[in-house]
């Protein structure tokens, strides 16, 4: 029997974030639906598609299967039975060698089954692996963010969590971390595709990040999920939607007991009021944002996500983006240039995305030499990041819009279409 891999069903899982516990759960409900009785599927059996152990389900399943996942079941990897493998050509080893090995396969066949050992038993130590190869997808992200590959990487590391909790036993507390984890490295892949500009797949990412946060009972990944989507929705151009989103994370009592998780809610809050044009509410919110910011312990233990980017350089960022949108171009300017006096030394896409809206910033006041001279400093590595890149348009625009025919709008409009192209 051919036992390849069903890859099409294992990266379909991945990709909604389901266990085959979940996804044994989910068809069992489908197939009371259609036939009025609940299956009898468990993870057992998911796992034995997966592994190309069942190729072609009973029919019931794959409607069942179908009415879960919205696809066929050749689509989702599985073969009917006129399709199968081929079954390999025979060798061309001596006889007796073969009637040898015939005769010892037939005796294998009688001998018992030997007693099902005790199940793995899955512990801190599991989690702390997959919580250093999320360490690695966060500083990945900070080096390039918003690559595909990023996006597949954190995909495939949080079906790896969730598949770790079918593979073994394991007590409450690791298992509410294990979700953790997989909720950790959903909300990394629904961050690359925002940055990515991939928008319709960070929504997809966020509902399944958001479902195994809540599993996880961890606020500080809640947090992060929430924030993330506020930010999904500014980008989208939907304020009320991005400050509902924002304010889960903000109300969440975590950000009452570390005032940097505070800090960082009011900052991204100020930033998608910038978008509404409220100027009180943005200087409000920063002056909450750099209170809490203030009174934040430098050394409270906190996720390696948080400790890899916010702080004072990020709030200026987050300042600069909000006086941007309400086109305070001198104070946007001044944020520019304090967040990136402060801002470390790996965060090269941060740095940037701050560079290029410095160059709005100075655009904005007439300054047109500096500006472009600002926007052409930003490395060649980093102008075709889908952001940065439309960014970079974006400016092109403006320029050309308040100065047609000034000899800086002629050289950045050769520069754009030879570092753009």
């Amino acid at each position: 029997m051919d036992t390849t891999r069903n890859e099409a069903l294992t990266a379909w899982m991945a990709e909604h974030g389901y266990s085959s516990n979940a996804l044994a759960e989910a068809v069992n409900r489908a197939v009371g639906d259609l036939a009025g009785r609940t299956g009898g599927l468990d993870g057992s059996s998911v796992r034995d598609w997966k592994a190309g152990r069942v190729r072609w389900p009973k029919s019931a399943t794959r409607a069942a299967l179908q009415k879960v996942t919205g696809l066929p079941a050749p689509a989702l990897g599985f073969v009917p039975p006129g399709r199968a493998a081929p079954a390999p050509a025979p060798s061309q080893e001596d006889p007796v060698n073969r009637r040898s090995f015939l005769t010892a396969t037939a005796a294998s066949a009688v001998v018992p089954l030997p007693t099902a050992t005790a199940p793995h038993r899955i512990g801190m130590t599991d989690v702390a692996r997959l919580q250093q190869k999320f360490a690695a997808v966060v500083a990945r992200d900070h080096q390039h963010g918003g690559m595909r590959g990023i996006e597949t990487r954190a995909l495939e590391l949080a079906a790896e969590a969730i598949d770790l909790q079918d593979r073994g036993s394991a007590g409450q507390r690791v298992r509410g971390q294990l979700y953790a984890v997989a909720a950790a490295f959903t909300s990394s892949a629904m961050w690359a595709a925002i940055d990515g500009r991939r928008f319709d797949a960070a929504q997809r990412h966020h509902d399944r990040a958001s479902r195994l946060a809540g599993m996880s009972g961890d606020q500080t990944i809640q947090f992060r999920i929430w924030s993330h989507a506020g930010t999904l929705y500014r980008h989208l151009g939907r304020p009320s939607a991005a400050l509902a989103a924002n304010d889960v994370a903000r109300n969440l009592s975590l950000t009452r007991r570390d005032p940097l998780f505070g800090s960082l809610g009011h900052a991204r809050h100020a930033a998608i009021h910038g978008t509404t044009g409220d100027r009180s509410a943005v200087c409000r919110s920063l002056g909450h944002a750099q209170e809490a910011l203030d009174r934040a312990e430098s050394a409270a233990p906190r996720p390696v996500w948080l400790e890899a980017f916010y702080g004072q350089s990020e709030l200026d960022s987050l300042a600069l983006a909000a006086h941007l949108a309400l086109g305070s171009w001198s104070t946007a300017e001044a944020h520019a240039h304090r967040s990136l006096a402060t801002l470390r030394t790996h965060m090269h896409r941060s740095r940037a995305i701050t560079t290029a809206r410095l160059a709005r910033a100075q655009l904005g006041q007439g300054d047109l030499e500096p500006a472009v001279s600002t926007a052409m400093s930003i490395p060649h590595a980093a102008v075709h990041h889908p952001r940065i890149s439309g960014m970079l348009r974006a400016f092109g625009a403006h320029l050309r819009e308040c100065a047609p025919r000034s000899p800086h709008t002629r050289t950045w409009t050769h520069y754009e279409r030879e570092a753009l192209a």
